[in-house]
């Protein structure tokens, strides 16, 4: 499978995101890709909530999600979008945090809305409520592709081990986590935790990331990786913008799930923790 990652600064419009896009899926295509991965908050990042607000609409008005599956039929390129900031798809009035998968088609083969959200205060000062203006999704998705079945996943999403067991027990062969990581969390921890998702689950891991200083003013770590189901880092994208390619071997999930059958070696934890 060849993969094509994108690695972004997008911003606050909507329409120049699509625009992007769009061209990112051409370049994919052109390059030979089978799939395109994008990063979470794809369409619009924006933290002045109502300005964000003037941006968002419903999945059904989305000018981004719409411009990226035309230009998926157009290419005959299947395409994950990593998130989109949606609104009016709550009966709480909070908006959602949705991915998407694109056939090659241009039809939705999946939709996932994150299930954790970050609410924290850091060191550096900064501060992050997420679900004051997110609702959180309770469902986990799965996705079956012509070349292996994906387990769906955004960000905060990865530091929660037991939703990547769920994925991988329901035969997911390749986890994906698109994010928008913060320059202290990520310098800390996104590496570390995306070889681990990797190793526990004898999956690939493919995480493509938002990059440097943007228009809201926040900036984002970088680092799109693709993280084999060993461990071993295939493509690291660092600190610039723009498409990566990376050809992926699938029997290599086989492989490593032989040589330590840890799926088959996991047994029921449930039951009350015994205290002595």
């Amino acid at each position: 499978m060849r993969v094509a990652l994108l690695q972004s600064t997008s911003g606050i419009d909507p329409h120049a995101n699509a625009a992007m896009l769009a061209g990112a899926i051409a370049k994919a295509k052109a390059g030979g890709a089978d799939m395109l991965f994008t990063p979470e908050m794809v369409g619009c990042l924006d933290r002045d909530r109502k300005r964000a607000a003037t941006n968002l609409t419903d999945e059904a008005h989305d000018p981004v999600l719409a411009a990226v599956r035309d230009a998926a039929a157009r290419e005959g390129l299947w395409v994950h979008i990593g998130s989109l900031g949606l609104a009016g798809e709550r009966d709480d009035g909070r908006w959602t945090n949705r991915s998407f998968v694109i056939d090659a088609a241009g039809a939705i083969r999946a939709r996932y809305d994150k299930i954790h959200l970050f609410d924290v205060d850091l060191p550096d000062g900064i501060s992050w409520r997420e679900s004051a203006v997110y609702g959180p999704g309770d469902s986990i998705v799965t996705v079956d592709t012509p070349w292996a079945r994906q387990g769906l996943s955004i960000c905060y999403d990865l530091r929660f081990a037991d939703l990547y067991r769920r994925l991988s027990d329901a035969g997911a062969g390749i986890l994906l986590i698109p994010a928008a990581f913060t320059v202290p969390t990520g310098r800390a921890h996104w590496e570390i935790l995306l070889r681990a998702r990797a190793i526990e689950s004898a999956a690939f891991v493919i995480a493509p990331a938002q990059v440097g200083l943007h228009e809201d003013g926040r900036e984002t770590y970088g680092h799109s990786l693709i993280v084999d189901p060993w461990g071993e880092i295939l493509l690291d994208m660092e600190e610039g913008s723009g498409l990566a390619f990376a050809d992926i071997d699938l029997d290599r999930i086989d492989t490593v799930r032989a040589r330590i059958p840890v799926l088959t070696h996991r047994r029921p934890l449930d039951g009350d923790v015994k205290l002595s």
